[in-house]
């Protein structure tokens, strides 16, 4: 009987865009990779590097190579800014003017960057929306590139490919109320409210700061790219949406599967406070604090947040006189804490916490304290919800790029 001839396993370059809801999935990804005995190079920012968790295990560790880039200086983005956390909603577009400026350092070639990880040259580099420079530095040096978009397989459909876009424009916020035509099924519900629609319709073709709007960011990147992967599942999404998708991008379409974090939801689950922790904080009063009792407030670290919003949220949150822990990003509306309310910390005092800067969601959602969670609808958000059994309630909010906070919404 013949031998079976085992393939080598891949050199993977995996670079997200500079979202945590878009590098913690590429992360998961990196790991399912890295599980399949391939050889990862894991790509971003120095403080995005620095924040990620801990890769799990000892096999998987020697597979994955954590590689930070330099982020260049740009007039107006804050020292330190890597991230869609760091800043506030109008400085996103910023942070896109300082990752185009990432070409130069991240070049597959032999001296670039990420060229002799694990001994040798990518073999693929999987890439997000915003890469639209990366494919053609990757074709001259014939390194292939997948594009993975974080987004459930019913987003992917809705926003279509550049041809479909040029044949059926959409230049009005009601056009997005409506599924688009490229989608055949009478009875499909993809499309947006109208409040909704409307800031989507604005950054659909609206150049930002960088000189390229999001959606020809997606389009030009996609169209470059050998295959699609897409976070999704035909058990989740349905045979149906997930079949249409590579005759619509007339590429193969892979599903990912919904990456959701068990290992770190396995981490979280035996890792209590330690003494010097920076989350020992929330991890001890969450540990105070009845079964299934706590709502989890978060919006994401892109969803752009409005003193409106943050004003609403806090008074009802009073109101209601449940016991919560929210996670309000230091950069929200460029306010952070000082958008509450006069008096509100002190008023809700011993049932409410309010946590500036980063917190780390996987281990609250897994907390048996938390019961239910008031989210943006970002995808990683859900899914993350979903692992652990937490009731969501989605409050739709407008994303500063594209999909963010809309992914989940549109399905």
């Amino acid at each position: 009987m013949a031998e079976t001839k085992q393939e080598p396993p891949l050199h993977v370059v995996v670079f997200p865009w500079l979202a945590f809801g878009h590098i913690v999935a590429f992360l998961e990804l990196a790991e399912q990779l890295a599980r399949r005995g391939h050889f990862v190079t894991f790509v971003s920012a120095p403080r995005n590097i620095a924040r990620l968790r801990p890769v799990p295990g000892r096999e998987l560790s020697p597979r994955i190579r954590l590689v930070s880039l330099p982020f260049p200086a740009v007039d107006g983005l804050p020292d330190g800014a890597e991230s869609t956390a760091d800043v506030p909603p109008e400085k996103v577009e910023l942070l896109k003017v300082a990752f185009d400026g990432l070409a130069g350092p991240v070049a597959p070639s032999a001296g670039g960057a990420v060229g002799q990880g694990h001994g040798r040259r990518p073999d693929w580099i999987i890439l997000d929306f915003a890469h639209n420079w990366l494919p053609p530095v990757a074709e001259q040096h014939e390194v292939p590139c997948a594009l993975f978009l974080i987004f459930p397989a019913p987003f992917v459909a809705f926003m279509g490919p550049k041809a479909a876009n040029d044949a059926h424009p959409r230049t009005a916020a009601e056009d997005f109320t409506v599924p688009p035509p490229w989608i055949p099924y009478p009875s499909s519900t993809l499309a947006f409210r109208l409040h909704e629609a409307r800031p989507i319709s604005r950054r659909f073709r609206q150049p930002n700061a960088s000189g390229t709007s999001d959606m020809d960011r997606f389009c030009e990147t996609e169209q470059r790219c050998r295959l699609l992967v897409c976070r999704s599942s035909r058990e989740v999404d349905g045979p149906a949406i997930c079949d249409l998708l590579p005759d619509l991008y007339s590429k193969p379409v892979l599903p990912s599967g919904l990456l959701a974090p068990y290992d770190a939801a396995a981490v979280a689950a035996h890792h209590g406070a330690r003494a010097g922790d920076d989350d020992e904080v929330v991890v001890r009063w969450l540990d105070a604090q009845p079964a299934r009792s706590v709502l989890y407030v978060a919006f994401g670290s892109e969803a752009p947040l409005t003193h409106e919003l943050v004003r609403e949220v806090a008074l009802g949150l009073e109101l209601a006189g449940v016991r919560f822990l929210w996670a309000l990003r230091e950069a929200a509306a460029g306010g952070g804490a000082g958008l509450l309310p006069a008096g509100f910390e002190r008023r809700v005092a011993g049932r409410g916490v309010v946590r500036v800067g980063w917190v780390p969601q996987v281990r609250v959602l897994a907390h048996s304290a938390v019961g239910a969670f008031m989210t943006h609808a970002g995808w990683s958000s859900l899914v993350e919800g979903l692992l652990f059994g937490v009731r969501a309630r989605c409050q739709g909010v407008p994303a500063a790029s594209l999909g963010q906070g809309e992914a989940g919404a549109v399905r």
